[in-house]
């Protein structure tokens, strides 16, 4: 690998929301790739689309036009790497087009949505032939039915970057909510029936910070805001039982110091212990465990504190984009990632 490749992150930086967007993955990634030293570029898919789109909302035409200034930055700016989030508006013809503008490029899908859905597969399915490398944040044999023996085929964590964790709710004792949980309903949702048989087991005390799921949601700095203020939280998913898998919302309770209750069936318990998190299998013990945390608050601390240090050493974005760009290259692993043998050729 170069002593500082070139790496164009390409995905959704949500631009047009000025300022009331929640910052994903891909920023991260960017974020651990400047602090490694690494040299980098944005391009925000979605946005300049958007942008580009004759009177704001002719989206095919503005797609079409995205995807051109998209190869002209990759001719222009000659990238080692390219790294491709959803980004459902880029053509594959566009990825194929790059190896000609930029040769040797090495041109990666990352995607962070959870396998089970028919969409995610199918997006990954799309660029099974068009990426040298793809990785998703869900481990097992799942991932073999995307390689083509000239691709590879990985997990990678949900990263951490101190610029965007800058909270230790550790360390504090106020707080305005005692319960954190936000997210988006979707179908087959596995989390409105847990939330249905949770809520009314929870100890009436507890102060619940629940936002979302038919409740108003906090987005940008509301939620950050939401979070600073929360003494533990949720980290639920739609579909559980998947190895490994996690929405980002892990990172944001864990590496801001928060407690984290998550389901006991994700083989999570690889890289935590239950001084680290507390673990859960139905809602009956998740709302006790919930309740004697709530009055045990020197352990809670105790707990939270040994989590967000551990998330942040293992699933620091330095780390986790370094892993991904050594992999994506072929080459081999200077130092000992604990997720590493879940990748495939």
């Amino acid at each position: 690998m170069k002593k500082s490749p070139r790496i164009l992150f390409v995905g959704n930086f949500l631009i047009r929301h000025w300022g009331n967007g929640r910052s994903g993955i891909d920023m991260r990634l960017a974020a651990g790739a400047i602090r490694n030293g690494w040299q980098v570029l944005t391009f925000s898919e979605r946005d300049i689309a958007r942008f580009l789109a004759p009177l704001g909302f002719m989206r095919s035409v503005g797609a079409k036009m995205m995807n051109d200034r998209l190869l002209k930055t990759v001719r222009n700016w000659r990238p080692d790497f390219v790294f491709v989030a959803h980004c459902d508006y880029i053509a594959n013809e566009t990825l194929f087009a790059m190896r000609e503008a930029a040769p040797g490029v090495r041109i990666v899908h990352i995607n962070c949505d959870p396998v089970e859905t028919e969409h995610c597969c199918a997006q990954i399915r799309r660029r099974m032939d068009s990426c040298d490398a793809i990785f998703v944040t869900t481990a097992g044999d799942k991932l073999r039915e995307w390689t083509t023996g000239k691709n590879v085929v990985g997990f990678y964590p949900n990263p951490s970057d101190p610029s965007f964790e800058v909270e230790d709710n550790s360390a504090k004792t106020d707080f305005e909510y005692d319960l954190f949980f936000a997210g988006r309903p979707a179908d087959a949702d596995q989390r409105k029936a847990l939330l249905g048989d949770l809520l009314p087991k929870i100890d009436p005390k507890v102060r619940l910070g629940f936002f979302g799921m038919g409740r108003p949601l906090v987005v940008g700095r509301a939620y950050e805001e939401a979070l600073a203020a929360s003494k533990m939280g949720l980290s639920i998913n739609r579909f559980e039982g998947w190895k490994w898998y996690a929405s980002d919302r892990i990172t944001h309770l864990m590496a801001n110091g928060i407690l984290t209750f998550q389901y006991d069936g994700n083989s999570m318990q690889d890289f935590f212990t239950k001084d680290e998190t507390v673990f859960f299998h139905a809602p009956d013990d998740l709302a006790e465990r919930i309740s004697w945390y709530n009055v045990h608050d020197e352990t809670r601390r105790v707990v939270a504190a040994a989590g967000m240090r551990k998330y942040r050493r293992l699933f620091d974005a330095k780390r986790v984009v370094k892993y991904l760009v050594e992999t994506s290259a072929g080459e081999s692993h200077p130092e000992k990632y604990e997720w590493a043998k879940e990748v495939y050729s």
